[in-house]
């Protein structure tokens, strides 16, 4: 029985998983609006909303929440060779979150993402779909 086992395991590890939706959810911030199938929209969905309600919290400790939740484990490591870039895209993301994603929805209580089905992918037929802020 799977009573309350809340979440969609996609066919993947643990480790996996967090590190999808990790990069997924940096991708929603920074362009807004992303494609991928309609489980893992439903499944970003909430770790998106989560992440809204720290940034309409604002404070140093929601900040830091946040950036365990964006970057990881890897917050303080030393980047190697050719990963300079992306801690960088993540400090830019992370302060989008906070600085104009957080006072846009501060009146707003939840709801903070959409999503839209799609079209069916050519290759396996899998039902695609868009989650965008709203």
């Amino acid at each position: 029985m799977r009573h309350r086992k809340r979440g969609r395991k996609l066919g993947r590890t643990s480790s996996h998983r967090k590190a999808l939706f990790r990069n997924q959810a940096t991708a929603l911030f920074e362009h807004e609006q992303i494609r991928t199938t309609l489980p893992k929209c439903k499944e970003l969905r909430r770790v998106a909303e989560k992440l809204i309600t720290l940034a309409k919290r604002g404070d140093l400790n929601a900040r830091r929440q946040a950036a365990k939740m964006l970057y990881g484990a890897d917050l303080h490591h030393k980047p190697r060779r050719g990963e300079e870039a992306s801690t960088l895209d993540k400090h830019a993301v992370l302060r989008k979150l906070f600085d104009d994603l957080g006072p846009r929805y501060q009146d707003r209580n939840g709801g903070y993402t959409r999503i839209i089905r799609g079209e069916l992918r050519k290759g396996d037929g899998t039902q695609m779909g868009y989650i965008q802020l709203v």
